[in-house]
């Protein structure tokens, strides 16, 4: 097996002009890959920790003192490392940290460093990082696991903190789940996106686009933003609730003031039971699918009501709830909160920990989704990983923006290539 010769990372910058941490690893045989690691906006308070400088420079938001740390304190404990043995290199990035949150070297660092091992392991392989991912899977948990491509949820009206508008809920999403293949899952994605931008032009309604390539206009209500995308399927010729169903982030954390939910776009206050029936009513009245973080990441109760009264109708995903954290996401577990994980793996900063989350998932029945941060870059690492570990969905923006569309374009050339890998039912 060929070995690392040398570990670099410098700063470069996200989809919203953010710095972020990329890093290059390089083995002894000259072969090298890179990899870039996201940031998120709306995020979880229990998520590891994303190191930032916080001095004057980059309003605070610089990475440079995590690149130091890649490069003066990490990458040289790895010189010598073969590079496939991502189990090993994962955990000496865990250890030297020695921090739950990675407060230490910082989960951009150890994120950066452990996917950074996987790109150039299936490159000196020369493998599809799908594979590789595979291959990981396989050395941690014992388990060899089917190849698929995943069900997008595609986020084409935003909100909350990905938007600068009147709308509280974070993300309304299409999922195309009639969709034979990937390629009519992008037609349809696409044809209903450009259907709602002239529906919104109608009725003089920004068609400017949010974080994650949403359009974000001011609306009269948050329901009113599914109606106008029941409307965008509608003129698609396409059936609502058969061909294409709908999904909800609704970021309830963003909202609570620690006694209710406060949805200022409806001028409305509702406790936890009545934000219950609220969403309950909306997947009565719509063809609503699943809700990501249907409650207050600490509304332990809320989250036990709602799993317990809409569980069995609705896919209910944890993100601020479980943070991509095996032994939080156990505790969930317990608790029976939740129905599916949302899987983000700089919530972590490792690969091996995502994967051992992912497999904690399966053998408790929960469904994962695998998600990219409102802070992207033009890395598809994620698009290999649901393939690679047959996760069956992927939340990864609007069919807008070179930074959303890189990682559906690889899942479309993944498709082309591998006529046995099949849309995931």
């Amino acid at each position: 097996m060929s070995k690392i010769s040398d570990v670099k990372a410098i700063q470069v910058f996200d989809s919203r002009g953010i710095p972020t941490v990329a890093c290059e690893i390089k083995l002894d045989n000259g072969v090298f890959a890179t990899a870039m690691v996201p940031s998120g906006a709306s995020t979880g308070s229990k998520e590891a920790l994303e190191l930032r400088d916080n001095d004057s420079n980059y309003h605070g938001k610089g990475v440079l003192n995590a690149i130091s740390n890649i490069n003066n304190k990490l990458g040289p404990l790895l010189k010598g490392k073969e590079s496939e043995n991502q189990i090993e290199i994962d955990k000496i990035l865990v250890d030297y940290d020695g921090t739950n949150d990675k407060s230490s070297m910082g989960a951009n660092a150890t994120l950066a460093i452990s996917l950074a091992a996987a790109h150039v392991s299936a490159k000196n392989k020369n493998i599809n990082l799908y594979e590789h991912f595979s291959r990981i899977y396989s050395d941690i948990t014992g388990k060899r696991n089917k190849y698929s491509l995943p069900m997008p949820m595609f986020n084409i009206l935003n909100g909350g903190e990905h938007a600068d508008n009147n709308v509280d809920i974070q993300e309304f999403m299409i999922v195309p789940s009639g969709a034979k293949d990937f390629v009519q899952v992008m037609k349809w994605s696409m044809e209903i996106y450009h259907n709602l931008k002239k529906i919104l032009s109608s009725k003089n309604y920004s068609t400017a686009v949010g974080d994650e390539g949403g359009f974000a206009p001011n609306l009269k209500s948050n329901e009113e933003a599914i109606e106008l995308i029941i409307a965008s399927i509608e003129a698609t010729k396409l059936k609502p609730g058969e061909d294409v169903n709908i999904a909800l982030d609704c970021a309830a954390t963003e909202f609570f003031d620690g006694n209710n939910y406060v949805l200022d776009g409806d001028n409305q206050k509702y406790n936890s039971e009545e934000f219950t029936e609220y969403l309950e009513s909306l997947i009565t009245k719509y063809p609503i699918i699943s809700i990501e973080d249907a409650m207050d990441e600490n509304d332990t109760d809320g989250w036990k009501m709602i799993t317990k009264k809409i569980g069995k109708k609705c896919q209910l995903v944890g993100d601020d709830l479980f943070v991509t954290n095996k032994n939080i996401f156990q505790e969930g577990i317990n608790e029976k909160l939740a129905n599916s994980i949302l899987i983000k793996f700089n919530q972590v900063g490792t690969i091996t920990e995502t994967i051992e989350t992912i497999n904690c998932a399966r053998e408790n029945n929960y469904k994962c989704i695998i998600s990219h941060r409102s802070g992207e870059t033009e890395d598809t690492s994620i698009s290999d990983l649901a393939v690679g570990l047959g996760a069956s969905q992927i939340k990864t923006g609007a069919p807008c923006r070179s930074d959303r569309i890189a990682k559906y374009n690889r899942l479309l050339w993944i498709e082309d290539k591998s006529n046995d890998i099949l849309l995931d039912e």
